[in-house]
């Protein structure tokens, strides 16, 4: 079940709350503690190729937007 999904169940268990609670018990996403969705980018929302070097935490397709403006020279 995708996030997307549980947020359209939700507003349709809106008006029975003793089945939204219940919904809400067994498939509320959980926090990430650890692992690669811990730290999404903070442009787009990706999760993955995540550089957090330097404290930008952005992604490789956002870092590349952006990576001149920010100072770095792109060596070949």
């Amino acid at each position: 079940m995708t996030v997307s999904d549980w947020r359209k169940i939700t507003k349709q268990l809106q008006n029975k709350p003793a089945k939204l609670a219940k919904f809400l018990k067994h498939n509320k996403p959980k926090e990430r503690k650890t692992g690669i969705a811990k730290k999404p980018c903070e442009k787009c929302g990706r999760i993955g190729a995540h550089l957090s070097s330097y404290g930008l935490n952005l992604c490789r397709q956002c870092f590349r937007e952006i990576a001149t403006e920010i100072g770095f020279k792109k060596y070949s």
